[in-house]
């Protein structure tokens, strides 16, 4: 294939006028560039082979504890199907919302339940009122009225999840009230059981690796479509599964380790130190923030999930270890960091909170950002740009 690359996020307009201004595919002004796919099918944006010779993060199934990966379970992040429900910055606001529905949606199922018993061909999708103040259907939803689950509004589900980026809201934290829980439950079971969680965007996205560390429940669409890669694991105990190394005692879950004993192992002989697997939760994390690693396999990245190298010296390993912790505790406690003391916020701060669209004084001018007409941001340094 003759192939000309003629640049990303170009409106459809001018990329026609390009093609239109060389006239014919014969103008030697085009530079054609003969490309073939790699063993992958690759015919552009081709994978670099080093990255098939690293360790895979996730594994081949679920509790693979055999497998050969850096994690031994990994599941995406909850798709609730109803967000405006069970989302909301406000907790009483949750409460009052999900107590309504499932009070209608009660109500709902005793009343199809009560005409079913005199008429059996009844159908529930003709019966059922599908008002969007009253209540959000879905899939699930309805499995749950057709089988005759009664649900229950408790407190207790209420929790704080990470919704987007450095945007915590309330959840109601429910099984049924959520289309697609993934594996939350086995990694926040109940608010008591602490944890930390690596979410990264899966694979098919066309804006690089986002990688993000939370001690929270989190949205499936927190960076991407989100796949969670966790420190720990609960299980409910089963006396029938301990083992000699499990913690006796009353609690409910058995806490399991998320990262795989493969890589310890590996770890420990090739560096001949003491690493623990937390030691290598945070390599991992890292890793994955460096800006080598997420530019030399980009394309990589785009088409599967991360796969990791150990580097070649201990010093190196510890190096990313600490960059790691030092990187999650930001990211997880962005919100005690002391704000930037050169930044200024001018203008009527008291009631005019609305946000219109965020922009610059002018192109380039990026040290004031308008937030809306009342209120100028000012003075921010270049360095916030250089997050990622």
């Amino acid at each position: 294939i003759y192939y000309k690359d003629i640049g990303d996020y170009l409106p459809r307009e001018e990329k026609l006028k390009i093609v239109s201004d060389f006239g014919e595919m014969t103008n030697p002004k085009l530079k054609l560039q003969n490309i073939k796919p790699n063993k992958h099918g690759d015919w552009i944006n081709q994978r670099n082979d080093l990255f098939e010779t690293f360790i895979p993060i996730q594994s081949k199934k679920k509790l693979d504890l055999n497998g050969q990966s850096y994690f031994v379970i990994n599941g995406p992040g909850i798709a609730s199907g109803r967000d405006s429900w069970i989302y909301n910055y406000s907790l009483n606001i949750v409460a009052d919302r999900i107590e309504q529905m499932v009070s209608f949606y009660n109500r709902q199922r005793n009343e199809f339940f009560k005409i079913k018993r005199n008429n059996s061909d009844v159908k529930m999708e003709s019966f059922i009122n599908t008002n969007p103040s009253r209540i959000s259907w879905t899939r699930a939803l309805k499995k749950h009225l057709v089988n005759g689950t009664k649900l229950r509004f408790s407190k207790r589900n209420l929790a704080i999840s990470d919704y987007r980026p450095f945007c915590k809201q309330f959840i109601y934290f429910h099984k049924p009230l959520l289309e697609s829980p993934g594996l939350s439950k086995m990694f926040y079971p109940e608010k008591k059981y602490d944890n930390k969680i690596i979410t990264l965007s899966s694979i098919g996205t066309h804006k690089g690796l986002s990688v993000l560390m939370s001690e929270s429940i989190v949205d499936y669409h927190l960076s991407g479509d989100t796949q969670c890669f966790p420190l720990h694991y609960y299980e409910e105990r089963d006396k029938q599964s301990l083992t000699i190394f499990d913690v006796t005692g009353d609690s409910k879950y058995i806490k399991r380790d998320g990262v795989s004993d493969f890589i310890l192992n590996c770890a420990q002989e090739y560096y001949c130190d003491p690493v623990t697997k937390e030691d290598i939760f945070y390599y991992v994390y890292g890793i994955l923030h460096c800006p080598d690693y997420k530019s030399t396999f980009a394309n990589d990245l785009k088409k599967m999930l991360p796969r990791i190298p150990l580097v070649d010296k201990p010093k190196e390993f510890w190096a990313f270890s600490k960059a790691g912790r030092d990187l999650a505790e930001l990211h997880i406690n962005y919100e005690s960091v002391a704000p930037c003391p050169d930044v200024t916020v001018m203008g009527d701060e008291s009631e005019y909170y609305t946000v219109e669209k965020l922009r610059f004084p002018k192109k380039g001018e990026q040290n004031t950002i308008i937030y809306n007409s009342h209120i100028i941001i000012s003075n921010i340094p270049n360095k916030a740009y250089e997050y990622e």
